[in-house]
């Protein structure tokens, strides 16, 4: 298939995991991926390989956290590129702690490049959709953001307002016929859960209806489709991709 060709697609995060299956799977499907993360050397990693292919990528340093980081990467991928057509909110980190031990720090940080980054590069972006009244915004988010845990407050708190956030720029958005969604991934198999013993990874396993631990390219395959044409019709959702996690 070929639904993105001629479409630009910034994807942020994209240097490992989640984000380097969806810059995969949008390149191998026609788009210019324009792979954006902190990393340049695994960047080039990514691109490489997604050339290797057949797919069409670049890289772009970037820190979400960061608006003059922001303000340059959007820039030169409109003076570059003269669009861009999907924006995928990935990039993000966890500093996980109790409540009573987080410090105001850790809080801050995570707020600021998983909530606050979000809504920096998202405002940068769709001003260029709304002049071609074209766009696709996917956000990934995470069921913790729906149902909370233990130990990740900054983070929940960060995910579940990317889900208000996903709502409020759908309806502001979606008579210029630009689309805002968000996918929420449960357990995703990664290299910090390949690390742990098959016995850990067995009871992580067994609280998931499916039985097994997500794929980064299961996530990849909802983020597709939701940037594609095939949900023109779908906007202000968010696609559970848990296996039965939450429900």
């Amino acid at each position: 298939m070929n639904r993105f060709e001629g479409r630009v697609a910034l994807v942020t995060g994209a240097s490992r995991g989640i984000g380097e299956a969806v810059a995969r799977r949008l390149a191998a499907e026609g788009a210019r991926v324009l792979a954006a993360a902190r990393s340049i050397a695994d960047l080039e990693r990514v691109v490489s390989e997604i050339a290797g292919a057949g797919g069409q990528a670049e890289s772009r340093a970037l820190d979400v956290s960061d608006a003059n980081s922001i303000e340059t990467v959007v820039k030169g991928a409109l003076e570059q590129h003269g669009q861009i057509d999907v924006l995928v909110n990935n990039a993000g980190i966890a500093e996980d702690n109790l409540l009573l031990r987080m410090s105001r720090e850790a809080w801050d940080r995570v707020l600021a490049t998983n909530l606050t980054g979000v809504f920096v590069l998202t405002q940068a972006v769709v001003k260029g959709m709304v002049r071609r009244r074209y766009g696709r915004i996917v956000n990934v988010t995470s069921v913790v953001g729906l149902m909370g845990n233990a130990g990740q407050a900054n983070y929940a708190a960060a995910k579940a307002g990317l889900v208000g956030f996903t709502k409020s720029v759908a309806r502001e958005l979606g008579s210029r016929n630009i689309t805002c969604n968000a996918v929420a991934p449960g357990f995703i198999s990664t290299a910090m859960t390949d690390q742990m013993t098959e016995a850990a990874r067995a009871s992580l396993s067994g609280q998931i209806p499916a039985q097994r631990l997500g794929t980064p390219e299961d996530v990849a395959a909802a983020v597709a489709y939701l940037a594609s044409e095939e949900a023109a019709y779908v906007t202000g959702t968010v696609l559970n991709v848990s296996g039965g996690l939450y429900m």
